[in-house]
């Protein structure tokens, strides 16, 4: 049997033996260069659904899931070793921050004073900086009861860590419940004003990771508006209505439909990497977007307290990834729907604020919620 196929069995035995209840359990991956401990920690629910998560980036690392015949895949894209996300990664399947998608140019201002922040996507700040929450150890703990199991990572982002004003403390919460649902809940507070957006980055196929291109996969976005970007993939501060252009995902369209559409904003990435504007009417959670593979039957809803939704095609993906399973990840073979603020929002203040002041909390939820049909 292939060194593959060996991997994937052994890794579906796993799932299978965690059926019964929801049920967290604990195992070391590994070390960093510097000898800390890393632990990887596997979620299942009654229904045998799996995920796996380590607390080195907070990285979902797994997530099983059945098809509409009762088969089992993996359905996000990342690593089986821990050396291999320590080395450069797209931030597969990480939480990002302190602030989530771009920064023009690494600056931005609170009350007058400016802060530079690390500059690592051409002359612009992305997902944190250099060294952001996705290459970090977080503190993790495990937890279960009757209805869902879950891991607790917490980590304290210090005062001038990559250019950020504030000593950041930072919880983010994963956990799986008998609903189907990986619920990733959010928590922050600083000592001084400074800005947060934290987001999951998590590449999704529903298909199974390496097997193929994500444009058959059938998108849905409730929103009717999005921030188009300049040749940097930053926002120009403008909102554009999503009718009658590529961008329209209001009622379901294949993916790859309109992805070479001749269209301005879609020449920049070659495909999408655009923020949308979320059909918001409240507090709490909003649907946001459902993504369904035909083939496998899979489906995966989202619900957000967040106002806005990246969609990002894997437009980067070149074939020179090879990750789970010796699957080697070619063009678009996953995309990322990435709950979050708007991008570059402390530099548009017209867009909804991303600012936390001493005393207040910063507390959001996002669901991804997955069945077949």
């Amino acid at each position: 049997m292939k060194k593959s196929l060996i991997t994937a069995s052994l890794t579906l035995i796993s799932a299978i033996t965690l059926l019964g209840s929801p049920d967290s359990t604990k195992m070391a991956y590994g070390n960093t260069p510097d000898g800390t401990a890393v632990s990887e920690y596997s979620l299942s629910n009654d229904n045998g659904m799996v995920v796996k998560v380590i607390d080195y980036g907070a990285i979902v690392t797994e997530v099983w899931a059945f098809d509409r015949d009762g088969r089992m895949a993996d359905i996000v894209l990342g690593y089986d070793k821990l050396e291999d996300y320590i080395a450069v990664t797209p931030y597969f399947g990480a939480i990002v921050g302190r602030y989530g998608n771009r920064i023009a140019k690494g600056v931005f201002e609170i009350d007058g004073e400016s802060y530079t922040l690390a500059v690592n996507n051409d002359e612009n700040h992305l997902h944190g900086g250099l060294i952001g929450f996705d290459k970090v150890v977080w503190k993790s703990e495990a937890y279960s009861n009757k209805k869902a199991a879950g891991v607790k990572l917490s980590y304290l982002s210090k005062d001038g860590e990559e250019g950020y004003p504030g000593n950041l403390k930072v919880v983010v919460v994963y956990e799986l419940n008998n609903d189907n649902d990986l619920v990733v809940k959010y928590e922050a507070t600083t000592d001084k004003p400074t800005v947060v957006n934290l987001t999951h980055h998590g590449y999704w196929n529903l298909g199974g990771q390496g097997r193929g291109s994500i444009l058959n996969h059938e998108l849905t976005l409730n929103a009717p508006y999005f921030t188009p970007v300049d040749s940097g993939l930053i926002t120009t501060g403008e909102i554009i209505a999503v009718a009658g252009t590529p961008m329209d995902f209001t009622r379901p369209k294949r993916i790859g439909s309109r992805i070479d559409a001749d269209c301005e904003q879609l020449t920049f990435g070659g495909g999408y990497d655009h923020n949308w504007v979320l059909d918001k009417t409240g507090g709490g959670l909003t649907f946001a977007a459902r993504l369904y593979d035909p083939n496998s039957g899979r489906q995966m809803e989202i619900y957000t307290e967040e106002p806005g939704i990246q969609f990002y095609s894997g437009n980067f993906l070149d074939g020179s990834i090879v990750g789970k399973s010796d699957a080697t990840y070619q063009y678009r073979y996953g995309m990322c729907l990435e709950t979050q603020h708007f991008p570059d929002s402390p530099n548009k203040g017209h867009f909804p604020t991303t600012r936390l002041n001493p005393g207040e909390v910063y507390k959001t939820k996002t669901v991804h919620r997955f069945s077949t049909q």
